[in-house]
């Protein structure tokens, strides 16, 4: 495989032997289905052969991946065990004896780490609710105080609290968080630079989610695992490791038409067609294909992970041919059409006599649903000027955004739970009193739009989110300057 210690090296779709005329059809069909992608990459031995970003997404932008960070938590686990710190066969509550329940169950007694793995932990519910609802931070110990009403192992039941487990039994057994743990292991020899996790309010890593990284680190890790756990020719992760994490262990569903009932290995989804992922909610995907020799890495804002899926198998399985192919003039389109890739921001045209009156007054907002609101606000002013303004407003903190005109600017970092967020901002009229903001948190994948309709001294604002939450929230505000 060519590649530097830190990056992929890139070559054309045709030099691997990839028809660019099908990843044309699959960018046309993602835009058809309104699958908001935020990026794509494609490798085939090794190389990169398209990639592309929808603007205001970039490159060198890390972005959530939610439940694929499991994929990267069952590689360190992979790699404990190789280095005989722990075995799949250890007790759970072995490593616990201080947290335990006053008599152990005996399911949660036969709980081991391969059942973590796997999802088959026995558990009625994903348990990651209890564990982040526990008044005193102690995920660990409110884990081990819940019903396992199912043998371990015969069970399927998708668990998030299980990942942040094997977090905390890694951390146990090694001394070091996961993040530390992987850092030499894994994120320095792939030149995954400034990696973050989030942690439990006790300090550990959680697991099953909270890892952000770049699109490029995601296609790197699917490369380690195409590539049998061998990267620049040196062995960073157990080949046989690789083999048990991503085949079947358990069986989630019957099969069919759905990629999420062709079974689960170690934190991999199995998919039809011979293939394995590891996906995040959202769309965050590191789709590895062994038979094309070829992984792609996405990044998205969807609430149809499925119809992403079916894109790549209709229109990307069958552009992968045996030998290089010559270019055509489907090779220069999708040169063109990867350079304009962007998110569209509303441009409905209209002016508004309003937008002098309102600059710069101050609303405050009424608090009686302001916390059913996903953008809890309690003020906000707008300021306008010609192509722009800026949106300064209370959430956490005082923040301002500033805003486009009908395109995106990228200049703004605002609090959001109490970590910092690069943020897109456009504006666009609706009507004479009617203003629509959209927001577009360009490490996530999340987009808010606010409505603001002006009446008098008063503001009403309807906000909501392109994903995660299902819900228009309106709240009311009066000028108080």
């Amino acid at each position: 495989m060519q590649m530097t210690n830190r990056s992929l090296t890139r070559t054309t779709p045709e030099q691997l032997g990839i028809a660019a005329k099908q990843v044309i059809a699959f960018l046309d069909d993602v835009g058809k289905h309104k699958s908001e992608l935020h990026s794509f990459m494609l490798l085939r031995h090794g190389q990169v052969a398209a990639e592309g970003w929808w603007a205001p997404y970039a490159p060198e932008l890390p972005h959530m991946l939610f439940s694929l960070s499991k994929s990267f938590t069952s590689t360190a686990i992979g790699m404990a065990v190789h280095e005989g710190i722990i075995t799949l066969d250890d007790a759970v509550v072995s490593f616990f004896p201080d947290d335990l329940p006053g008599d152990v169950p005996e399911h949660l007694g036969a709980m081991q780490i391969r059942h973590l793995l796997m999802m088959g932990t026995g558990h009625d519910e994903d348990t990651m609710d209890a564990l982040i609802a526990a008044e005193d931070g102690h995920w660990v110990r409110a884990f081990l105080e819940l019903p396992v009403p199912h043998e371990p192992g015969t069970h399927f039941l998708y668990n998030t609290g299980a990942t942040y487990m094997l977090s905390a039994i890694l951390q146990k057994a090694s001394g070091q968080s996961l993040m530390d743990y992987l850092t030499p292991r894994l994120f320095k020899p792939l030149g995954i630079e400034n990696p973050t996790w989030d942690t439990c309010p006790r300090g550990i890593n959680t697991g099953g989610y909270g890892l952000n990284i770049t699109t490029e680190d995601i296609a790197k890790l699917g490369q380690l695992y195409l590539q049998r756990g061998l990267w620049n020719g040196v062995r960073i992760m157990d080949e046989e490791w690789v083999h048990e994490a991503t085949r079947k262990q358990i069986s989630n569903g019957d099969g069919g038409d759905s990629d999420w009932a062709q079974g689960y290995g170690y934190q991999f989804w199995r998919c039809r067609h011979g293939i394995y992922r590891g996906d995040g909610a959202f769309g965050q995907f590191c789709i590895v294909m062994p038979e094309q020799d070829a992984v792609i890495a996405i990044t998205s804002g969807t609430g149809d992970m499925q119809a992403i899926m079916n894109s790549v198998w209709g229109h990307l399985l069958p552009g992968f041919l045996p030998e290089p192919i010559a270019e055509d003039e489907s090779s220069v389109a999708l040169g063109e059409c990867l350079a304009k890739l962007h998110l569209e921001v509303p441009k409905l045209g209209s002016k508004s006599m309003l937008e002098a009156q309102v600059s710069g007054t101050r609303y405050e907002i009424e608090q009686d649903r302001t916390e059913e609101a996903p953008f809890p606000l309690k003020n906000l002013c707008i300021k306008f000027d010609k192509d722009r303004a800026r949106l300064d407003f209370k959430l956490e903190s005082e923040d301002s955004i500033t805003l486009g005109r009908e395109h995106w600017l990228t200049e703004s970092t605002v609090t959001i739970e109490g970590k910092d967020t690069r943020t897109a901002g456009s504006f666009t009229w609706k009507s004479q009193d009617e203003l629509i903001l959209t927001l577009q948190a360009i490490e996530t994948p999340f987009c808010i739009t606010l409505e603001l309709h002006f009446v008098d001294a008063a503001v009403t604002i309807h906000s909501s989110y392109n994903v995660g939450w299902d819900k228009v929230v309106t709240v009311h505000g009066k000028a108080v300057n």
